[in-house]
């Protein structure tokens, strides 16, 4: 099927208040384009320099996020035009992205992402270091991001019962987190979570934004250094 027919497949099976954010890392330009003409215009990316090369020569109304690792020196090539940052880590991070986004005079939206994987190789917070930056005075005086919801990436394993109590977890964290330091507050609202093999169970644990790429795509034979 041709990636139009992927994505109208996979929005028709979406409810309505989930986002989907096509993950483009690797695919061409002229695969995106593709995706963007069908209808779609959210993609992320997870390397600083294939999202900045790919946002000068594709649509400028493209919702960007960035939803790989991310280095501190390598904020400043995505602050002036990043919709959504889904991985930051640690507050040193969120105090760069704060900088860079005054820079540019805007606010840059921001999840926390949290480690709830069993492989140490994953990324993210745990529940107590996360709760330390919010509860720190340098957070608090950070102006110019907006800290929207939580990420989390599952173990990659084909035990669903692993992949849904993952889920679970995170978004108990995210209730927890939302009505200890967000009450009130009607931007947090945002649990990243789930992909093109388990975006289904994560939607019935609660997620609403899904990061989905070779179900659009297809296999990423590309490779790009």
């Amino acid at each position: 099927m041709s990636v139009a027919d992927n994505l109208n497949n996979i929005k028709k099976k979406l409810p309505v208040h989930v986002k989907l954010v096509a993950i483009s890392k690797t695919i061409p330009v002229e695969a995106i384009q593709q995706a963007y003409e069908a209808g779609h215009k959210v993609f992320g990316e997870n390397k600083v320099q294939e999202l900045t090369d790919k946002a000068k020569v594709l649509p400028g109304d493209i919702e960007w996020h960035m939803v790989g690792h991310l280095q501190s020196n390598k904020v400043k090539y995505i602050a002036p035009f990043v919709h959504l940052i889904h991985s930051v880590d640690s507050l040193k991070l969120l105090t760069i992205i704060n900088s860079e986004a005054i820079k540019h005079n805007r606010s840059i939206n921001c999840l926390l992402q949290i480690h709830i994987a069993r492989e140490e190789t994953k990324f993210g917070l745990d529940k107590d270091e996360m709760v330390q930056i919010l509860e720190s005075e340098e957070f608090k005086k950070l102006t110019n991001i907006k800290v929207v919801g939580l990420m989390g990436m599952a173990t990659f394993t084909d035990n669903e019962e692993t992949i849904r109590n993952e889920f679970r977890s995170l978004a108990t964290i995210f209730n927890e987190i939302k009505h200890g330091y967000f009450t009130g507050n009607a931007s947090f609202k945002e649990l990243s979570m789930g992909m093109s093999d388990d975006y289904k169970i994560a939607i019935e644990e609660g997620s609403t934004i899904v990061r989905i790429g070779s179900s659009i795509f297809g296999a990423r034979p590309y490779a790009i250094n």
